[in-house]
């Protein structure tokens, strides 16, 4: 009987067959390239979510001009027209920039400070912008919000009241004023 050695007790493994679920799960695998995902049906580059990137860019060049710039540095396929550039405040505040606008400009009139306005490149039909009204409400917490909500309903009780009181005081003195000509005549 021979001895082993070692290195004859290093065992040689097969690769086994993978699962279908796993299969599958690797066909749909989306690679990353700096960050912008990949999906393979459709041949578009998504970047993630909040990514951030630098263009140089110019004072002449408009918000179509930096979106072209834009979608091709990420490598999206999909055309400027599907695409704007938003203004986003620290309050939640969402402008949208007009198509004749200069990014640069709006950049510089907002300040340095990235806390203060952030430009994002979004989809087009994302919706209504957000006016200032409603965006200083947005950083609040839900119990902050519904007391708010409470106090304004306390607010608009007292002037129902307030004006039934007052109606019902007119209703009177006109209900008086008829009987008065009614006994007048």
């Amino acid at each position: 009987m021979r001895t082993k050695s070692d290195a004859a007790c290093v065992i040689q493994r097969r690769p086994r067959a993978r699962a279908p679920g796993e299969a599958q799960r690797i066909r749909r695998h989306r690679f990353s390239i700096n960050g912008h995902f990949y999906n393979h049906k459709t041949s578009v580059f998504t970047p993630a979510y909040g990514s951030v990137t630098n263009v140089r860019v110019n004072s002449t060049m408009t918000t179509v001009h930096v979106l072209t710039l834009l979608l091709n540095k990420f490598r999206v396929e999909n055309g400027p027209s599907e695409f704007a550039l938003y203004i986003v405040h620290e309050s939640g505040e969402r402008t949208k920039l007009k198509d004749c606008e200069y990014p640069l400009i709006s950049r510089i009139l907002h300040g340095p400070c990235e806390k203060i306005a952030r430009i994002f490149l979004m989809e087009a039909d994302l919706g209504e912008e957000v006016p200032h009204d409603v965006a200083q409400y947005i950083k609040f917490e839900m119990p902050v919000l519904d007391s708010f909500v409470e106090k304004l309903k306390e607010e608009e009780e007292r002037e129902i009241i307030k004006l039934t009181t007052k109606f019902q005081a007119l209703r009177l003195t006109m209900l008086q004023r008829l009987e008065q000509l009614v006994e007048a005549k």
